[in-house]
């Protein structure tokens, strides 16, 4: 006779079932969630404005459960790397949260696989178990879970910035005389300005030393002519070891930037003129630059 399956062997298998139908749920909302935004950028291009507002909440609503949907399946692969730790009778205190988070969730979503290891759950550890995790009494179900299963609608502040970016990234000009704002101020950090350590980088000193002085007929003087005659590469200044990233897009932050102190971090005019950034102008996005661009920047690496 074979022998009885165990609870955790049950578990083991409904939780990679889980994850398998959780992704594919994730690639499906994704691909909706193209052709959604597609369409609300048809709807600004036309002007209707109050029928793109009111469809926007629905891709947010989808994207809020595609992030909820991230999180339930790194808590099902947390459960599942560490199986062994639920044959205690106990649920462990490392396995605690994600546990109550993943039977809080459970019937909340349309995936049946979770409602599976949500029995499974309630049959290992009880009901009193289950009752406290529904209720979150004891507070150990993830913030983030409860905040993405609330059913409040969006602020008006995040459907505006849903149809800014749709419109930017589908080419609308939305608002209108968005395009004609001009660039922002520049921001000149005076105390890097005045050490000089922030806009040159570590050739920068290299630069400023004097070089000795050679014969002009000897082969290392025609080799610096020739050198400084050449047209640098594009890529020369962009190696800066100190390089950051805006974050991604979020239904919390769908604008992502890169801020120190509450203060938004942009290039200055130095940084601009000697090609460790890019002004964002229109009219140059052929990638080829012109002379007096390459002789700025030249001028900027010869200092």
């Amino acid at each position: 006779m074979p022998p009885a399956v165990t609870i955790v062997a049950k578990l083991k298998v409904q939780l990679k079932l889980t994850i398998a139908r959780l992704r594919m749920i994730q690639q499906r909302d994704e691909s909706m969630g193209k052709t959604q935004r597609r369409a609300m950028a048809q709807l600004l291009e036309v002007g209707k404005v109050d029928s793109a507002r009111i469809r926007t909440e629905n891709i947010i609503r989808t994207d809020i459960n595609t992030e909820l949907h991230e999180i339930l399946e790194l808590y099902c692969e947390l459960l599942l790397a560490r199986a062994a730790l639920l044959e205690n009778a106990t649920c462990d205190p490392g396995l605690e949260e994600a546990v109550k988070s993943i039977i809080y969730a459970a019937p909340k979503t349309e995936v049946k696989e979770l409602q599976q290891v949500r029995a499974l759950l309630g049959e290992r550890f009880g009901k009193e178990f289950v009752l406290a995790a529904m209720e979150n009494s004891d507070g150990l179900v993830s913030e983030k879970v409860v905040k993405k299963l609330s059913v409040t609608p969006p602020k008006a502040e995040l459907v505006q910035g849903y149809l800014e970016e749709i419109a930017k990234a589908y080419g609308v000009d939305w608002p209108k005389g968005a395009r004609e704002l001009g660039q922002p101020p520049d921001l000149i950090d005076e105390e890097i300005s005045n050490d000089g350590g922030s806009n040159d980088t570590g050739g920068g000193q290299a630069h400023r030393t004097s070089s000795p002085d050679l014969p002009a007929d000897s082969k290392a003087a025609r080799e610096r002519e020739d050198l400084s005659r050449a047209t640098p590469p594009r890529t020369l200044g962009s190696s800066n070891p100190l390089h950051v990233n805006p974050s991604s897009p979020s239904t919390e932050n769908p604008r992502p930037k890169v801020t120190l102190n509450s203060m938004e971090l942009k290039p200055n005019k130095k940084m601009v003129e000697s090609g460790l950034a890019k002004p964002r102008e229109e009219g140059k996005g052929n990638g080829i630059p012109d002379v007096n661009e390459l002789a700025a920047r030249f001028a900027a690496l010869k200092r």
